[in-house]
């Protein structure tokens, strides 16, 4: 997963994430630390954010 690092690289918050998404920070921490599945709703709105794929983000590619 790249959720960490692309957020990081933003300079952003999890909390900011998590409020763009509608959750709790803590849920959001959960998909980053992969201890929760992320929802394909939720996969599509970081993709959408972030300008990549969403295999990019579970890291099934290296192209953005």
């Amino acid at each position: 997963m790249r959720l960490k690092d692309l957020r990081e690289d933003n300079d952003l918050k999890q909390s900011q994430i998590a409020q763009m998404l509608n959750i709790r920070q803590n849920t959001y921490s959960q998909y980053e630390n992969q201890k929760r599945d992320i929802p394909l709703e939720a996969l599509w709105k970081l993709a959408d954010f972030y300008g990549t794929s969403i295999d990019y983000l579970v890291g099934r590619s290296d192209e953005k």
